[in-house]
């Protein structure tokens, strides 16, 4: 985007790109080569999900159930470890990764689960440690003479909480082994739980994104200005209530990671219909990181006729803070780029 053109961010920064699960569009998500190859195509943030081993590793995947984006399943020595388990309400039998030890999650290797993209590279990665992603991403910002952010997302933290496997402290402890636990360190932690960000909220002075999934946003009846805000009690087994306004989620968050139709909503054929998240958000102080940006067509509405950069480019011009992206040298081309 033109320099000339002002940012409706809300420090009027351009708006950051997120690397989400690294360049999962180009490799297998949550791998050292998937957020080493987004580094290396300059995104500005690394998206780590992480879950707990069964010895209290954080390790990088996006659920606590590893059948999908391993070859757990190819494993004869772990058949015996499927299990069934209730996540959010829900009965799951799968492969947990709270029932391996770390030394076991390093036989495994990672799988493409998106039918849609290349497996050529099936079976070639280990799965990462947190710890290891923070030595790329610290390693990787002295060397190339910028500064790379880690974005970290607690998985499931009441799941793993009741498990006698918490994810805040161990996440704050490997933070401050690498410096990073600092006021303005390169780092946001996000969750779709609020127990455990108001948990996080007095133990660190690092920004903090209340996530948002579909549904969580009641609108007026106009369907374009959000009235309050869903965020299920499942995330607090003591009870509790959770945020009823954006106001409310200010006061422990500083940013909020809404899906990217709460933002410009899917409900007329002939166009996307533009809610009021963004400015509602600045103008209790939190930021918009809003999901998932990706380049294959079928992600695309209608709208965009298949081109990906106009996507990108009316959410700019919205004045979103920051993109999670599959693809973040696409997000980068957009940002750069001026409008047509």
């Amino acid at each position: 985007m033109a320099d000339s053109l002002r940012w409706r961010t809300l420090d009027g920064a351009a708006p950051i790109v997120i690397a989400h699960r690294g360049a999962s569009g180009y490799r297998p998500e949550h791998t050292l080569a998937s957020y080493r190859l987004a580094i290396e195509l300059g995104a500005d943030f690394i998206e780590p999900d992480l879950v707990a081993t069964r010895d209290g590793h954080l390790i990088a995947r996006h659920e606590p159930m590893l059948d999908d984006t391993t070859d757990v399943a190819a494993h004869p020595e772990f058949s015996a470890r499927r299990t069934t388990r209730v996540v959010d309400g829900k009965s799951i039998t799968a492969f947990f990764a709270s029932d391996f030890a770390l030394g076991e999650i390093k036989i495994l290797r990672a799988r493409q689960a998106n039918p849609a993209r290349s497996k050529d590279y099936d079976g070639q990665f280990e799965i990462p440690t947190f710890e290891e992603i923070l030595t790329l991403a610290v390693n990787e910002s002295a060397r190339r003479g910028r500064t790379i952010g880690v974005y970290p997302e607690t998985k499931h933290p009441a799941f793993h909480r009741a498990l006698q496997l918490p994810l805040e402290e161990p996440l704050l402890e490997a933070l401050r082994r690498h410096g990073l636990d600092r006021p303005n360190g390169p780092v946001f932690i996000q969750s779709f739980e609020s127990a455990n960000l108001q948990y996080l909220r007095s133990r660190t002075a690092l920004p903090l994104v209340q996530l948002l999934d579909d549904g969580a946003l009641l609108y007026d009846e106009t369907g374009t200005r959000v009235i309050g805000v869903n965020i299920p009690q499942y995330d607090d087994p003591r009870g509790g209530t959770p945020p009823r306004q954006l106001r409310d989620i200010a006061g422990y968050a500083n940013a909020i990671g809404p899906w990217k139709r709460q933002i410009l909503r899917d409900v007329q054929a002939a166009q996307l219909l533009e809610t009021d998240v963004i400015g509602q958000a600045h103008a209790v102080g939190l930021k918009v990181h809003t999901y998932t940006f990706r380049n294959e067509p079928a992600t695309l509405a209608p709208q965009y006729a298949n081109e990906v950069l106009r996507e990108y480019r009316q959410f700019y011009e919205l004045g979103v803070d920051g993109v999670f992206s599959d693809f973040p040298d696409t997000a980068l081309s957009a940002r750069e780029a001026p409008p047509p």
